[in-house]
């Protein structure tokens, strides 16, 4: 397959704070010949998550992406030749096809999705993939929240938060959300349908709760770990619920945290912590994309892309995260859709 020239980041070092440019190693090659089995995808979106710096710097729920080893990542192709019947040529898949412009592999762990008429394949990074199902199965298996109960969500301006907010307006929660700067705040308000936001870079979290929530917390939504997730803990009510999807603030840390100051009360207020991996769902999947699509249909549940050009273009798009300078799922571009 000597035509096909593939394109490729490749970890060059486990990183320190965020991620450099020196991190990532440039790699230009053929595409090897396909053997029995295998599949050739040309990825057309690649996802950028904070879960790219775990798997960068550490083992986690996965092995640390080897240094020398095309970097770690979701993204959404199209089979463009194959020797595997279960992924004729014209499939579009998702999965972890890594930084690369072509992914070569037997499409073990790939799932094959359907182009949905009207909709960019982009959708399953807004929605309908990892992101959707995330905010699903976190707020509804785990948070179970109740109508008339307060909602409070961090990082709500973000891929998941946003859609986590949302549902839980869906499901008749007074919902408030903590984002960072004025536009993000307006944002989840005046076109989310958020009852409230807290802007955590002008003012402190503890006071914005307290103003927002006087019934108190029922549910949290956990994105971002550190003084946030104190200062929810402090207005839990008895029997709330704590989600702990991230910690984005301690991801690019110079030192470990000190634990949450206010973890006594959990016992004082019998709150449930429970943390999960989107991954543990997937065997549910289908369970939740009709209803995510079904709100989506309904205008009901509204998402952005933070769209950037280019395969070249990821090691500095990826510090966006954790920078908040991203609007919304950030994701590359990095082939045209068929």
């Amino acid at each position: 397959m000597s035509e096909y020239i593939n394109r490729q980041w490749r970890l060059a070092a486990r990183p320190v704070g965020n991620f450099k440019d020196t991190d990532f190693t440039w790699r230009e090659e053929p595409v090897p010949a396909l053997t029995d089995g295998q599949i050739l995808v040309r990825n057309i979106y690649l996802s950028l998550d904070p879960t790219n710096r775990i798997w960068a710097a550490q083992d986690s729920y996965l092995p640390a992406v080897p240094l020398g080893d095309v970097m770690r990542g979701v993204a959404i192709g199209v089979v463009e030749a194959s020797r595997n019947a279960a992924f004729p040529v014209g499939t579009f898949a998702q999965g972890l096809l890594g930084w690369q412009l072509y992914y070569v592999g037997d499409g073990k762990g790939l799932t094959p999705i359907p182009k949905i008429p009207g909709q960019s394949l982009s959708l399953y990074h807004g929605v309908l993939g990892a992101i959707g199902l995330t905010a699903y199965f976190g707020l509804l298996d785990i948070g179970r929240p109740k109508e008339g109960e307060t909602l409070v969500v961090s990082a709500a301006a973000g891929a998941v938060g946003s859609l986590v907010g949302q549902i839980g307006k869906i499901k008749g929660c007074r919902v408030v959300g903590i984002a960072g700067g004025p536009e993000k705040c307006r944002w989840i308000v005046e076109d989310l349908g958020f009852d409230a936001a807290i802007d955590y870079k002008n003012e402190p979290v503890g006071a914005g709760l307290a103003r927002h929530c006087p019934a108190g917390i029922d549910v949290y939504f956990d994105n971002v770990g550190g003084d946030i997730l104190d200062a929810a803990l402090a207005r839990m009510n008895n029997f709330g619920r704590v989600v702990a999807c991230g910690a984005i603030s301690q991801y690019v840390a110079d030192r470990p945290p000190t634990g949450p100051a206010n973890f006594l009360l959990v016992v004082s207020k019998r709150l449930r912590i429970e943390g999960f991996i989107v991954l543990d769902y997937l065997p549910r999947a289908q369970e939740a994309i009709p209803q995510l699509l079904g709100w989506v249909a309904e205008g009901r549940l509204k998402y952005r892309l933070d769209v950037v050009e280019g395969l070249e273009s990821a090691p500095q798009a990826v510090r966006k995260l954790f920078d908040g300078s991203n609007r919304g799922k950030l994701i590359v571009k990095v082939s045209d859709e068929p």
